[in-house]
C-alpha cells in the first residue's frame, strides 16, 4: 500500500481511482463497511481504491483544547486500512488554512486534480470544506461538474444505534472493553514506550512493562484487564505478543497520583523491553481498582487476576 503525506505527494501519473473521505479514527466495524463498499466499486471499475483521511484531528485545529481522546495513532491507521485492501492513504495535514477550502475548491484541489476520483464513496452523514458546508447532495453535484460519481452509503448500525468512533470513546471510558471490542472487530490497542516506573511489580514477583502513552490517546476506565502485551517495529508492524494481565489506574495501595497503563505478560520474568515501542490489547475486564490494607492483600489479588485473566485468555 502507498501512503502520501497530502495531495502533493501523489504521484503525477497516478490514473483514476475510487476514494473515500473520513477522520476513519478507529477503522471500526462502521468505517470497515464504507471501505467495503468503496473496493465493490474499485472491483465494478477496475480502478485503485484511496482513503482521504486527516491528521491532526480537525477538532483541535478548530477548536484547541477540544481534541476527541484517539482510537488509534495515523500511523495504526493507515496499517489496518492496508489490512482492508485498500491500495493507498492520502494523509493531508489538516490546519486552519486547510480548514477554509470550500466544497467546490476541496473537490477539485484534492479529489480531481491529484487523485483523479472516478467515484467517491462515503457515509451518509459525510460532511467536506469550509464550516462542513459540503454534504453528499452537494458532492453528487460537484461529480456531475467534474465527471465522477458520488455515492453515500447508510452508516452501519445494531438494535437501532450507530457504530461510531464517539461511541466506542464512550464505552472505554466506561471499561466496557469487550463492547468497544465488538464495534471496532477487534480489540482496543493503546500504543507507547516502555519507560522505568518505580519497578514495583518486579520486587512484588510481577514485572511489568509500564507505557509513556501517546498524546490524546483513548485509555480505558481505571481497572485491571485481561489482553496481550504487544512487541512493535519502527513501522508499527508486530513482532512478538504475549497474553497479558493489564492495570490501569494511579496504584492507590502505593498512594500514586500519576495514571499508568502497565502490563504484565504472564509467566515472563525476563522481558527487557525497555525503550520499546508496544501495544497493549484490551479484550475484558476484570475488576475496578482497589486500594489494598496491604503489600500481601495486593500480592493475592494480582495472583487472582492472573489466573483470571490466564483462563480468560486461553479459553477455547
Amino acid at each position: 500500500m502507498q501512503r502520501w503525506h497530502g495531495p502533493l505527494d501523489v504521484p503525477d501519473d497516478w490514473g483514476l481511482s475510487v476514494v473515500t473521505i473520513g477522520e476513519f479514527d478507529g477503522v471500526h466495524r462502521g468505517h470497515q463497511w464504507i471501505v467495503e463498499h468503496a473496493r465493490h466499486a474499485s472491483a465494478q471499475l477496475g480502478l485503485p481504491v484511496v482513503v482521504v483521511t486527516f491528521d491532526p484531528h480537525p477538532d483541535e485545529v478548530l477548536r484547541p483544547g477540544s481534541h476527541p481522546p484517539l482510537l488509534c495513532t495515523a500511523r495504526r491507521r493507515s496499517l489496518l486500512l492496508a489490512d482492508l485492501g485498500v491500495d493507498a492513504v492520502c494523509v493531508i495535514e489538516f490546519t486552519l488554512e486547510f480548514s477554509r477550502l470550500g466544497p467546490d475548491e476541496f473537490v477539485h484541489s484534492v479529489l480531481v486534480d491529484r487523485l483523479h476520483a472516478a467515484r467517491v464513496v462515503v457515509g451518509e452523514d459525510s460532511r467536506f470544506g469550509h464550516k462542513a458546508a459540503g454534504d453528499v447532495a452537494l458532492l453528487a453535484e460537484l461529480g456531475e461538474k467534474y465527471e465522477f460519481t458520488a455515492e453515500g452509503v447508510p452508516l452501519l448500525a445494531e438494535n437501532g444505534v450507530t457504530i461510531s468512533s464517539s461511541g466506542i470513546r464512550a464505552k472505554l471510558a466506561a471499561g466496557n472493553v469487550a463492547a468497544a471490542q465488538h464495534d471496532l472487530g477487534r480489540p482496543h490497542r493503546v500504543e507507547g514506550v516502555v519507560v522505568r516506573g518505580h519497578q514495583r511489580g518486579r520486587a512484588l514477583g510481577f514485572p511489568t512493562a509500564n507505557l509513556e502513552t501517546l498524546p490524546h490517546t483513548a485509555i480505558p476506565a481505571d481497572g485491571i484487564y485481561a489482553g496481550w502485551l504487544v512487541r512493535l517495529d519502527v513501522d508499527g508492524a508486530e513482532l512478538q505478543r504475549w497474553p497479558a494481565a493489564i492495570s490501569v489506574g494511579t496504584n492507590p495501595t502505593f498512594d500514586e497520583v500519576d495514571r499508568t497503563v502497565e502490563a504484565y505478560a504472564l509467566d515472563r520474568d525476563d522481558l527487557d523491553l525497555y525503550g520499546d515501542h508496544v501495544g497493549v490489547d484490551f479484550t475484558a475486564r476484570l475488576r475496578e481498582t482497589l486500594k489494598f490494607g496491604s503489600v500481601d492483600e495486593l500480592v493475592a489479588q494480582m495472583r487472582v487476576d492472573v489466573g483470571d485473566a490466564r483462563r480468560l485468555l486461553t479459553a477455547g
